[in-house]
């Protein structure tokens, strides 16, 4: 019975970043425009601190703006693919062996690890760092970001934990 109750919990973590990033993605698809100004401002670096020496990093191509932001929105909607699938197939196999289970966790993995490459690497480390996105008080992701990067490590840990 306690097996059980620990895989409905990894159950509902991969669930939950499912449904986060499928919202977040259909976010950025209806309401494109408002929140690709995020994108383009990160991007032109146009709101850091008036004095930084940093602004050469700027890219203010618009194309290259859509670029960035088009393929933000299909990271979301290939996690929320594989965290979505995993859901199903761990919901389906959590009464099973622990290999049958294990084996159902694997588009999990693929999920947390494209979720940490665009919430840590792309929006933490490139835009938090690289485009000194920590300098704007209005175009300031990182919080976001964190919290969604902590939720998928904890995911992770549920997914290695829990046979």
């Amino acid at each position: 019975m306690a097996t059980l109750h620990k895989r409905s919990g990894v159950f509902f973590a991969v669930l939950g970043s499912g449904l986060l990033t499928l919202i977040i993605a259909f976010s950025n698809l209806t309401d494109y425009s408002t929140n690709f100004e995020f994108v383009k401002h990160v991007l032109s670096m146009d709101s850091i601190f008036e004095n930084s020496t940093v602004k050469y990093r700027s890219i203010t191509n618009n194309t290259i703006h859509h670029i960035a932001y088009i393929l933000i929105i299909t990271l979301e909607i290939t996690m929320a693919y594989f965290f979505i699938t995993s859901a199903i197939q761990i919901y389906l196999q959590r009464k099973n062996n622990a290999d049958q289970f294990n084996l159902a966790k694997k588009n999990a993995y693929i999920g947390v690890s494209l979720g940490i490459l665009l919430w840590f690497i792309g929006f933490t480390v490139i835009g938090g760092e690289w485009f000194s996105m920590w300098q704007s008080n209005d175009w300031n992701g990182l919080a976001p970001a964190d919290r969604i990067v902590s939720f998928f490590m904890l995911t992770y840990l549920a997914l290695v934990i829990v046979d």
